[in-house]
């Protein structure tokens, strides 16, 4: 990791793009809306969450407290041929499934393959209407600077904002970040897990084949550890919205380049990355809840 002032990347990431642009990156011209950030938005996840069960004859029920968005849908899909998942009745998101599944004795509630920044994004925020508390990202996650041989997983402390969802959220700026209170939270709670777990920084990217040779020596340089598609949009949306959001990378891959590539182990991984969620949620919900883990 570098200090407090990383290179800065191949490109300025975050910043829009018009004829007209203001001092605070905000399109102007053209009759174009103007990201005013501390604006409500007209259409929200409240109303679209309303039309939904109205039109399918939903009933209203909350969503676990706990989420988990499982980008590549191999959890949902282990547990489902198992047994062990069901769907959630209630769910009215019209883009995206939402399991439950009994994890170290609470529900968690399992959205699959909520694949880049926009659609992790939509998904948590209506997620957050429907009573989740807290959303954790797991996802697979290319190698830029190794922390040891994969698979692995990265705790994401901050996510490099090459895509474009997080500027809608926050001005401008290279990096979106974990929680303090959460970072801090985890101290020591990785400590008896099968595979290891580092802390790190992300390269966040809305274009996956576009990881050009400049570009990965770029973000290299500037620090990053691994490359993925929805850690710096759901951190802007966090910290926007005061919502509790956990990204984590789960190094599998070296971009294909060397044959035999993106294994995660049995079952896809499934065992090991219920584990990390298990092993985050027992340590979050308590500090979330001033310590008394109800």
């Amino acid at each position: 990791m570098t200090g407090d002032r990383p290179v800065r990347p191949h490109r300025r990431v975050g910043t829009a793009v018009g004829r007209g642009v203001s001092r605070q990156g905000d399109v102007v011209a053209d009759g174009v809306s103007v990201r005013a950030y501390d604006e409500a938005s007209v259409f929200t996840p409240a109303n679209l969450l309303r039309e939904s069960r109205r039109q399918r004859s939903l009933p209203v029920r909350r969503v676990p407290e706990v989420c988990l968005l499982d980008p590549d849908g191999d959890v949902v899909r282990h547990l489902a041929a198992t047994g062990a998942a069901r769907r959630h009745e209630g769910w009215a998101c019209y883009h995206s499934e939402l399991w439950v599944a009994d994890v170290g004795g609470r529900q968690l509630g399992i959205v699959p393959c909520a694949v880049g920044g926009p659609y992790a994004v939509l998904v948590a925020e209506q997620l957050a209407e429907s009573g989740c508390a807290l959303v954790i990202s797991v996802t697979s996650a290319g190698v830029i600077t190794p922390l040891g041989s994969p698979p692995y997983f990265v705790v994401i402390e901050r996510a490099w904002r090459d895509e474009g969802t997080s500027s809608h959220y926050l001005p401008p700026a290279d990096w979106a970040h974990l929680s303090d209170e959460l970072s801090d939270a985890l101290q020591g709670a990785f400590d008896g897990l099968d595979e290891p777990v580092h802390r790190g920084a992300s390269w966040t990217t809305d274009a996956p084949f576009r990881e050009t040779r400049a570009a990965i020596e770029s973000a290299a340089a500037a620090g990053v550890h691994a490359v993925e598609m929805e850690a710096a949009s759901l951190y802007a949306y966090a910290q926007a919205r005061s919502r509790h959001v956990m990204c984590v990378a789960h190094v599998t891959n070296a971009m294909a380049v060397d044959g035999d590539d993106f294994e995660k182990g049995d079952a896809a991984g499934t065992d090991r990355i219920v584990a990390l969620t298990a092993a985050i949620t027992e340590r979050l919900l308590p500090a979330l809840h001033g310590g008394d883990g109800r």
